[in-house]
């Protein structure tokens, strides 16, 4: 998501401190079968993009879109974009867009209010007030408009919870303070609950279950973390926030390597992949795996982005991470503001695959093997319910 300069450096900080060209485009999905649901592949990873759709995410264009898909000379079974709770809109214009292309819309929807500027604190979409109900209304008519789409759609409701930078972030909502205790049960430890994480959750749950009551059933949720927390422990690690497995259709990362002009240090791809994913297969045992936002900087200084790609792109096919079904460039280049760390002001951060030569025919290269599929694998699903 845009301005994600505080939590990709923490990232890195917790990191280093933890030791297709000619084709003719797809069919639109609305042809393809009735009731289409998304199957998880039983082999291969999808690949996808979200491609710099302006300051709010929500500029999609069939003419960006396309012009990415020529440049990296495969189809994006996956295409992002964002959805703001302070636009008060459903993105239908877009998610019919993206539908129609082929591709499967991947929706960022974020209860933020204006100005989409981090670490302000709690807003008027706090987690408290989901809760509570006094968002209803706007749920409702959001659900309904996606279950009037009626097509396929994955939905990141309120992600990188387990950072500090958003305003649904568990460390606003009490953190680390115990609001009950499980008691041992045959050997095992008592288990803790905290309030930020359990807040989290009961915040979900209401939107899962609101959405789900309208018919929404198209949608399949993912529960979209930052690959290593902030901060780092045990109160905020990832399976604190899982709502239940009746609630999660996929499990997420964001996972970004070096990406300001002032890093001093270059993230290699394995460890910041490895425990995460590890700690995501830990918390469900079937559950696909998504890379829900990926990327890495141009910084020739520090490190070779086409190498960093290789690496990347040769690692997740491995059967180690057998688990990880789809993943989703964040191809944006922008300029850091004046108020960043002083070696960053000012500068550009690219992280799109076309910020080199080098890079470019690198992930060119990986992403044509055919286990990166560039088509959703579509399946008859249930009717969709009338309007309650």
């Amino acid at each position: 998501m845009n301005s994600r300069f505080t939590r990709a450096a923490l990232a890195l900080f917790l990191f280093f401190s933890l030791a297709s060209c000619g084709r003719q485009p797809a069919p639109g999905l609305q042809a393809a079968i009735a009731n289409p649901r998304l199957s998880v592949p039983a082999h291969g990873i999808y690949t996808g993009a979200y491609i710099d759709f302006g300051d709010k995410e929500e500029s999609v264009t069939l003419e960006a879109i396309e012009k990415f898909e020529r440049m990296v000379e495969k189809h994006q079974a996956i295409v992002a974009s964002s959805s703001y709770w302070g636009e008060q809109t459903f993105p239908e214009a877009n998610v019919r867009l993206i539908s129609r292309h082929g591709s499967i819309p991947l929706i960022f929807w974020s209860p933020w209010d204006k100005p989409y500027v981090e670490s302000r604190g709690i807003d008027k979409y706090s987690l408290t007030s989901i809760i509570a109900g006094e968002h209803d209304a706007y749920l409702d008519m959001w659900a309904d408009k996606a279950r009037e789409f009626g097509q396929p759609m994955i939905v990141s409701f309120a992600n990188e919870m387990n950072g500090s930078w958003f305003p649904w972030s568990g460390v606003l909502y009490g953190g680390e303070k115990v609001v009950s205790i499980d008691p041992p049960v045959d050997g095992k430890p008592e288990v803790y609950h905290y309030q930020g994480p359990e807040t989290f959750k009961k915040a979900w749950r209401h939107v899962v279950d609101r959405v789900r009551a309208r018919g929404a059933r198209n949608i399949q949720w993912v529960l979209h973390l930052m690959v290593y927390s902030d901060p780092q422990e045990g109160w905020n690690l990832a399976e604190e926030y899982y709502p239940g497995s009746e609630y999660v259709d996929w499990l997420g990362l964001s996972l970004y390597g070096s990406q300001f002009p002032g890093d001093k240090e270059w993230a290699p791809f394995f460890p910041l992949l490895d425990w995460p994913y590890t700690e995501l297969t830990l918390i469900d045992p079937d559950k696909p795996i998504m890379l829900c936002e990926w990327g890495v900087a141009e910084l020739p200084h520090l490190g070779s982005k086409a190498d960093w790609f290789r690496d990347g792109l040769r690692l997740m096919k491995t059967p180690k991470f057998s688990r990880l079904k789809a993943i989703v460039y964040w191809h944006e280049r922008w300029q850091n503001g004046k108020d960043d760390l002083a070696d960053n002001a000012g500068k550009y951060s690219n992280l799109r695959v076309n910020s080199s030569p080098e890079a470019l025919e690198a992930y060119r290269q990986e992403v044509a093997d055919p286990f990166y599929l560039d088509r959703p694998i579509l399946v008859p699903g249930p009717s969709l319910p009338a309007t309650p």
